[in-house]
Protein backbone atom coordinates (compact mmCIF):
# COMPACT_ATOMS: atom_id res chain seq x y z
CA UNK A 1 0.00 0.00 0.00
CA UNK A 2 0.74 3.37 -1.14
CA UNK A 3 0.35 5.98 0.44
CA UNK A 4 0.93 9.53 -1.46
CA UNK A 5 0.22 13.55 -0.04
CA UNK A 6 -1.75 15.39 -1.14
CA UNK A 7 0.62 17.47 -3.67
CA UNK A 8 1.28 14.09 -5.32
CA UNK A 9 -1.91 13.32 -6.32
CA UNK A 10 -3.12 16.14 -7.73
CA UNK A 11 0.63 16.02 -9.65
CA UNK A 12 -0.42 12.12 -10.93
CA UNK A 13 -4.14 13.43 -11.43
CA UNK A 14 -5.96 11.43 -8.65
CA UNK A 15 -8.57 14.32 -6.51
CA UNK A 16 -9.06 14.03 -2.79
CA UNK A 17 -12.23 12.62 -3.40
CA UNK A 18 -12.35 10.35 -6.25
CA UNK A 19 -14.84 9.77 -8.35
CA UNK A 20 -17.58 7.23 -8.06
CA UNK A 21 -19.91 6.19 -10.62
CA UNK A 22 -22.50 7.30 -8.40
CA UNK A 23 -21.30 11.27 -8.96
CA UNK A 24 -20.67 11.06 -12.19
CA UNK A 25 -24.47 10.17 -12.43
CA UNK A 26 -25.21 12.92 -10.30
CA UNK A 27 -23.19 15.42 -12.31
CA UNK A 28 -24.87 14.17 -15.36
CA UNK A 29 -28.59 14.28 -13.87
CA UNK A 30 -27.19 18.25 -12.65
CA UNK A 31 -26.64 18.52 -16.17
CA UNK A 32 -29.76 17.02 -18.33
CA UNK A 33 -31.48 19.45 -15.65
CA UNK A 34 -29.60 22.40 -16.07
CA UNK A 35 -30.35 21.92 -19.92
CA UNK A 36 -34.17 21.58 -19.16
CA UNK A 37 -33.83 24.79 -17.57
CA UNK A 38 -32.45 26.83 -19.95
CA UNK A 39 -35.03 25.49 -22.43
CA UNK A 40 -37.98 26.27 -20.01
CA UNK A 41 -36.62 29.74 -19.65
CA UNK A 42 -36.31 30.37 -23.60
CA UNK A 43 -39.93 28.72 -23.82
CA UNK A 44 -41.32 31.37 -20.86
CA UNK A 45 -39.02 33.94 -23.11
CA UNK A 46 -41.34 33.25 -25.75
CA UNK A 47 -44.23 33.23 -24.34
CA UNK A 48 -44.07 36.49 -21.62
CA UNK A 49 -42.77 38.33 -25.36
CA UNK A 50 -45.90 36.80 -26.72
CA UNK A 51 -48.12 37.93 -23.76
CA UNK A 52 -46.60 41.09 -23.51
CA UNK A 53 -47.29 41.54 -26.89
CA UNK A 54 -51.37 40.60 -26.47
CA UNK A 55 -50.92 42.49 -23.32
CA UNK A 56 -50.14 45.66 -25.17
CA UNK A 57 -52.80 45.29 -27.78
CA UNK A 58 -55.60 44.67 -25.44
CA UNK A 59 -54.28 47.98 -23.23
CA UNK A 60 -54.37 49.74 -26.72
CA UNK A 61 -57.82 48.09 -27.47
CA UNK A 62 -59.43 49.52 -23.77
CA UNK A 63 -58.01 52.58 -24.20
CA UNK A 64 -59.70 53.41 -27.50
CA UNK A 65 -62.60 51.92 -25.86
CA UNK A 66 -62.71 54.33 -23.58
CA UNK A 67 -61.15 57.51 -25.58
CA UNK A 68 -64.61 56.86 -27.87
CA UNK A 69 -66.63 56.73 -24.88
CA UNK A 70 -65.03 60.03 -23.85
CA UNK A 71 -65.39 61.63 -27.48
CA UNK A 72 -69.12 60.78 -27.22
CA UNK A 73 -69.60 61.81 -23.62
CA UNK A 74 -67.87 64.95 -24.57
CA UNK A 75 -69.86 65.85 -28.04
CA UNK A 76 -73.30 65.03 -26.16
CA UNK A 77 -72.13 67.71 -23.28
CA UNK A 78 -71.16 70.27 -25.90
CA UNK A 79 -74.57 69.74 -27.77
CA UNK A 80 -76.64 70.38 -24.52
CA UNK A 81 -74.48 73.52 -24.16
CA UNK A 82 -75.17 74.79 -27.33
CA UNK A 83 -78.49 73.97 -27.07
CA UNK A 84 -78.91 75.71 -23.49
CA UNK A 85 -76.40 78.80 -24.85
CA UNK A 86 -79.41 79.08 -27.75
CA UNK A 87 -81.98 78.83 -25.04
CA UNK A 88 -80.34 81.55 -22.92
CA UNK A 89 -80.18 83.93 -26.47
CA UNK A 90 -83.87 83.21 -26.54
CA UNK A 91 -85.04 83.99 -23.16
CA UNK A 92 -82.90 87.20 -22.71
CA UNK A 93 -84.39 88.76 -26.50
CA UNK A 94 -87.77 88.09 -24.53
CA UNK A 95 -86.72 89.97 -21.64
CA UNK A 96 -85.14 92.61 -23.42
CA UNK A 97 -88.77 93.06 -25.51
CA UNK A 98 -90.82 92.63 -22.16
CA UNK A 99 -88.71 95.52 -20.98
CA UNK A 100 -88.86 97.80 -23.68
CA UNK A 101 -92.63 97.16 -23.70
CA UNK A 102 -92.81 98.06 -20.05
CA UNK A 103 -90.51 100.97 -20.29
CA UNK A 104 -93.01 102.22 -23.48
CA UNK A 105 -96.42 101.51 -21.47
CA UNK A 106 -94.90 103.53 -18.64
CA UNK A 107 -93.46 106.40 -20.14
CA UNK A 108 -96.95 106.47 -22.41
CA UNK A 109 -98.67 106.71 -18.43
CA UNK A 110 -96.43 109.47 -17.22
CA UNK A 111 -96.94 111.76 -20.14
CA UNK A 112 -101.14 111.28 -20.18
CA UNK A 113 -101.53 111.33 -16.41
CA UNK A 114 -98.44 112.84 -15.03
CA UNK A 115 -100.25 112.98 -11.60
CA UNK A 116 -101.56 109.72 -11.15
CA UNK A 117 -98.18 108.66 -11.67
CA UNK A 118 -96.58 111.41 -9.14
CA UNK A 119 -99.16 110.21 -6.73
CA UNK A 120 -98.03 106.10 -7.19
CA UNK A 121 -94.62 106.99 -6.44
CA UNK A 122 -95.08 109.11 -3.38
CA UNK A 123 -97.33 105.95 -1.92
CA UNK A 124 -94.56 103.97 -2.91
CA UNK A 125 -91.69 105.98 -1.16
CA UNK A 126 -94.13 106.17 1.89
CA UNK A 127 -95.18 102.36 2.34
CA UNK A 128 -91.17 101.75 1.71
CA UNK A 129 -90.15 104.41 4.72
CA UNK A 130 -93.35 102.74 7.32
CA UNK A 131 -92.15 99.47 6.40
CA UNK A 132 -88.25 100.65 7.23
CA UNK A 133 -88.99 102.10 10.74
CA UNK A 134 -91.10 98.85 11.86
CA UNK A 135 -88.32 96.77 11.76
CA UNK A 136 -86.89 96.33 14.77
CA UNK A 137 -83.50 97.98 15.34
CA UNK A 138 -82.37 95.00 17.84
CA UNK A 139 -81.71 91.23 17.07
CA UNK A 140 -84.83 89.27 17.68
CA UNK A 141 -83.50 86.63 20.32
CA UNK A 142 -83.00 89.25 22.38
CA UNK A 143 -85.74 89.58 25.24
CA UNK A 144 -86.96 93.44 26.12
CA UNK A 145 -88.35 94.58 29.30
CA UNK A 146 -92.00 95.78 29.06
CA UNK A 147 -91.80 99.25 30.31
CA UNK A 148 -93.09 100.39 33.72
CA UNK A 149 -95.50 103.20 33.60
Amino acid sequence: MTTTTLPQASALGESMFPRSGYSRAISAEFGEIDQRLRALERQLERVGGRSAASAAQAAEGVGETIASALNGMAERLRGGANSMRDEAAKIGSEAAKLGNDSLRRLSNQVEHRPLVTLAVAVGVGLLVGLASQRRPSRPSHQRTRPRRR
